[in-house]
């Protein structure tokens, strides 16, 4: 069975940091992009960061750029989401995500509908 176990959320203060891991588990992932995104309360899912992979390139939203660091460990089958100085607009459920052979454009900008598999969710607060 196919599974993206996330963990690492919590409570923290405004400009804190908190990191997110993705356990994936059930298939070799060496054909994916794994992705992070994110949902508020009242809002849409949104992109947060991906990362090849194969080749380990990365890409990020402009609103985490500076702050967020994604990354991945090839021998756990592990990515992670480190987040830095995060702000109370960070606040939101986050989601690990892979898509079978797609690219770091193609992950951050598909309907979250089309991604492949999504993990559970990990609820992050950032208190002011």
């Amino acid at each position: 069975q196919v599974q993206l176990v996330e963990s690492g959320g919590g409570l923290v203060q405004a400009g804190g940091s908190l990191r997110l891991s993705c356990a994936a588990s059930g298939r070799t992932f060496g054909n994916y992009a794994m992705g992070w995104s994110r949902q508020a309360p009242g809002k849409e899912r949104e992109f947060v960061a991906a990362i090849s992979w194969n080749s380990g390139s990365t890409i990020s939203a402009d609103s985490v750029k500076g702050r967020f660091t994604i990354s991945r460990d090839n021998a756990k089958n592990t990515v992670y989401l480190k987040m830095n100085s995060l702000k109370p607009e960070d606040t939101a459920v986050y989601y690990c995500a892979a898509a079978e052979g797609a690219t770091l454009i193609t992950m951050a900008t598909m309907p979250p509908g089309d991604v492949d598999i999504w993990g559970q969710g990990t609820q992050v607060t950032v208190s002011s």
